[in-house]
């Protein structure tokens, strides 16, 4: 992602903890250095039946809904995972997305679960799950889209306004494709590049096509639309977005376990089921030559 190697998309951002709480003070931090027992964390998890999960507070992938209560897709879908592996108890830490993979290694939790994209960048400092979902770009536009921008080349020829989330992907998609920086308004929350397209500040707002598509469903009364979706193009080369979980290099046991559970979750369908509340969809299911190594080496 553009500017720092650790976020992709800041929306919703809060520094509140739900369950496990957040980054850290040192009574947290001390107590979660040692899986206690010489035992990896796959076996520490196993022999307590708890696991503890970092999310980033961003609707609809990992989130506290109004009753405080954490759920979202990746959530969702790591506590079937863990159900699988025999792990029933999840605790949550919720952190600002630049902070996920510097706190999970610094042992607040165990695995990021918050639609983390895999890219090469993230994979030198920790370990990815198989791609859990694959996603595809859209823009946020006035209701009826009179400038007619479908994409990122669109927004450089008709010279108009862009929002990008703080260290998002999508700038270094649009600045790929002829953007201007001076065109492109970086905003730190869902709401603000809401608000920036209905006042007019910016024509456009770029995110994942389901980040966007779940913000108008949450915002009925909104005088905005989402293009349809595209592939964006980086360096002139279609660009594969693919988000994972994450876990700290030596953790392969747990992350190994959970890939075989994830892997089940997709072919028998139940993922579909779980994600679908969420718009997800059976055509965000990875295709076999999605891989994390591709991924990585991109």
């Amino acid at each position: 992602m553009a500017h720092s190697e650790w976020t992709r998309r800041e929306f919703l951002r809060r520094t509140a903890a739900v369950g496990a709480v957040a980054v850290g003070g040192p009574t947290l931090l001390s107590a979660c250095q040692s899986t206690g027992g010489g035992q990896n964390t796959l076996d520490a998890a196993r022999s307590s039946g708890t696991i503890r999960i970092g999310i980033a507070n961003e609707q609809p992938y990992g989130f506290a809904d109004s009753s405080g209560n954490v759920t979202g897709e990746a959530p969702e879908v790591a506590r079937a995972v863990f159900r699988g592996m025999g792990i029933n108890n999840v605790q949550n830490s919720v952190v600002t997305f630049d902070q996920l993979i510097p706190a999970l290694n610094a042992r607040q939790y165990d695995v990021v679960s918050a639609g983390m994209f895999i890219t090469p960048q993230r994979c030198s400092a920790a370990l990815f799950s198989n791609p859990d979902y694959t996603a595809l770009s859209a823009l946020l536009v006035p209701r009826g889209n009179p400038q007619q921008v479908n994409n990122f080349t669109d927004v450089a020829q008709k010279n108009v306004k862009l929002a990008v989330l703080s260290g998002a992907v999508e700038k270094g998609y649009a600045t790929s494709a002829g953007v201007p920086e001076g065109n492109i308004s970086t905003l730190d929350t869902q709401d603000s590049m809401l608000r920036s397209v209905i006042d007019g500040r910016v024509y456009a707002a770029a995110l994942t096509d389901i980040s966007l598509q779940w913000l108008v469903r949450q915002n009925p009364g909104a005088a905005v639309e989402v293009t349809q979706s595209f592939q964006p193009t980086e360096n002139g080369q279609p660009v594969i977005s693919a988000g994972g979980f994450v876990f700290r290099p030596g953790d392969e046991p747990l992350r190994d376990a959970f890939n075989q559970q994830l892997g089940s979750l997709h072919q028998s369908g139940d993922w579909v089921r779980i994600a679908e509340p969420f718009g997800f969809s059976a055509a965000n299911v990875p295709q076999p030559d999605v891989t994390t190594q591709r991924l990585c080496s991109t």
